[in-house]
């Protein structure tokens, strides 16, 4: 008998001399942290109406083209829809599926129950009896274990980091399956349970990674009908589903038809929308947003605008400055560069007044450490590390500077200055001299003209305080070989956020990645404090323990001063046809098109 010995305890690991560590019961659903919230008798997600009509079509439509209709592989421009965040999982299941008004929560899909120990050192999944696939064959362990392996050897990287972790992968009985991990891992039995199922029957797993216009085989609620490369996929309902009355998928899926056009860009996709041939559309541009809408349809009511408050973290969208570099060597720098970003004035003038000023790494969720004096748990985290967390940013979080968004604001500026003098600059003949006498200049690096208009607002605030900046715009290829071997002085990045942060943290953050290419850590941090805190928040088991934790890391990240915050968008914005409708409940992720449905 194989042996898994956790190392928490020492009286854990004597228990794991004798015996495997016992498991828990098979249980409705898993969550990161704590219990599902909903019991195993629920009924319906609490966001969904499980009285939606159904039928009807749906002309959905995204900026672009595509020359793939497979999603799991590196080769091609795969298409949206088979399995998507946004317009639903419509041709492939997933072993279970995510709650959207929960952080981190999976209930029952093609796996009908979820096992899992303490330590969480394995997974196991009991598949639903009645699963199969859209050609009526059964969802069978061989699927699960295939489907593993196939992603490993042949798919996205991701999938393969996340199959590395698993040690092994047995059958238990006719449906079930347990994988076991190389060591516990708290959010691997949630990845696992999130992945999409494939046939093994139906695939040819030695053609697998080449890109492929014919539609695949799944396990969802639609077929993919017809495809016309680059421009359209149309997906229509399998009225054999097998899961169209499981409690998770009681006012999902309530279109009989969904079209998805490709459209050139952006403008050309919202024209389409504004004639009617498009349903539903997805804004992002605060100048649309607020004046784009003067049409007719709007004004008589056939179009409506919503707007969708959502409670998960902001992300960070900023400049991220390379610590590599001698001239952001110096935290004191860095915060001094930070202050001198006029916020109020691009607000104003470049982005409609339509965004908010980013101030934690989780801004708008309850990870944020802004506008909380740390905890006495938070105190307690930080102890062994006195200096990783500024005064102010421990009593206050992080209070960005503001100015009075004319452009000429003089106190503003000063401040910044003021922050300068203080880490050894000086002003000498029009420019901003460093403590070894060379004046502060550094280029930041953009790909093609991305974000143009917001370097030239930092630059030109920069200039007035003497400090030489250069805008370089690059063709998409060097930007990505600059960005992977570090090769930049600064640059725009978004760094997404999740009311769950676990493993990716370490390859953003981590003094582990610093130095090695191809990592997310653009800022090049190496701190032990940091180290230590994406430890604890990864191992947390309370949701208590784990806020805490985050929001001492996040503290620390801000006190580092390793990017320039910028902004973000604490709502969604999304304009309907009037003959489509939504349920009255959206969930902290925002609206959720699978539930929505067309009257007419």
């Amino acid at each position: 008998m194989r042996i898994i010995v956790p190392l928490f305890t020492l009286a854990a690991a004597l228990v794991g001399l004798i015996a495997a560590p016992a498991s828990a019961e098979p249980k409705h659903g898993i969550a990161m942290h704590g219990e599902p919230l909903l019991p195993a008798d629920f009924t319906h997600l609490p966001y969904a109406n499980p009285d939606a009509p159904k039928g009807g079509r749906i002309d959905y439509a995204w900026p672009g083209t595509f020359d793939s209709v497979n999603p799991f592989i590196v080769q091609g421009s795969a298409a949206r829809g088979s399995v998507d965040l946004v317009f639903g999982d419509l041709v492939f299941d997933r072993l279970m599926i995510r709650a959207q008004d929960e952080p981190f929560t999976l209930y029952p899909l093609l796996a009908k129950t979820v096992e899992t120990d303490d330590a969480r050192s394995f997974v196991e999944f009991t598949l639903d009896e009645r699963a199969k696939f859209s050609d009526g064959q059964p969802v069978t362990p061989d699927d699960v274990i295939f489907t593993i392996e196939l992603l490993r050897d042949k798919g996205l990287p991701r999938y393969g980091v996340t199959a590395k972790k698993i040690e092994t992968m047995e059958k238990v009985g006719e449906r079930g399956v347990r994988l076991t991990f190389k060591q516990p891992d708290r959010e691997l039995p949630l990845i696992l349970g999130s992945l999409p199922i494939l046939p093994k029957h139906a695939i040819n797993a030695e053609t697998f990674d080449k890109s492929t216009l014919t539609p695949m085989i799944g396990s969802g609620p639609y077929r993919l009908d017809r495809v016309k490369a680059g421009e359209l996929l149309v997906f229509k309902r399998n009225p054999d589903y097998w899961a169209k009355d499981i409690p998770s998928k009681r006012g999902v899926d309530n279109y009989d038809e969904v079209r998805l056009s490709y459209f050139r860009d952006d403008n050309a996709l919202f024209e389409a929308f504004k004639k009617g041939l498009v349903d539903v559309f997805i804004d992002d541009n605060s100048g649309r947003w607020a004046d784009g809408y003067n049409f007719a349809a709007v004004a008589d009511g056939r179009v409506v605008k919503e707007t969708f408050p959502t409670k998960t973290p902001s992300g960070m969208f900023s400049i991220v400055m390379n610590s590599r570099r001698s001239i952001f060597a110096d935290r004191a720098t860095r915060e001094a560069l930070t202050s001198l970003f006029d916020f109020e004035w691009a607000n104003r003038t470049l982005l409609s007044g339509a965004y908010t000023r980013t101030k934690s790494f989780y801004d708008n969720s309850e990870l944020s450490s802004y506008g909380r004096p740390a905890s006495e748990a938070e105190k307690a985290l930080l102890a062994d590390f006195p200096d990783a967390v500024t005064p102010e940013i421990l009593a206050t979080g992080w209070q960005p500077p503001t100015s009075d968004g004319t452009g000429r604001d003089r106190a503003f500026l000063k401040a910044g200055l003021d922050k300068l003098n203080a880490a050894g600059f000086k002003i000498d003949g029009g420019k901003l001299l460093g403590p070894d006498g060379k004046p502060l200049s550094f280029e930041i690096m953009l790909k093609a003209k991305e974000n143009e208009q917001l370097a030239i607002a930092w630059q030109q605030t920069l200039a007035r305080v003497g400090i030489d900046v250069t805008i370089r715009s690059v063709d998409a290829a060097q930007f990505l070989e600059r960005q992977v071997n570090y090769d930049f002085d600064a640059m725009f990045f978004n760094y997404s956020s999740s009311l769950s942060p676990g493993v990716e943290q370490v390859a953003r953050w981590g003094s582990a990645a610093r130095d090695t290419p191809g990592t997310f850590n653009y800022a090049g941090v190496a701190n032990p404090a940091v180290d230590a805190l994406i430890d604890r928040l990864i191992n947390a088991r309370s949701r208590e323990d784990f806020v805490e934790a985050v929001r001492a890391y996040d503290r620390v990240l801000l006190s580092g001063a390793y990017v320039l915050p910028l902004y973000f968008r604490p709502e969604q914005w999304v304009a309907r046809w009037s003959h489509i409708k939504r349920p009255d409940v959206t969930p902290i992720y925002g609206f959720q098109l699978p539930t929505w449905w067309r009257e007419d």
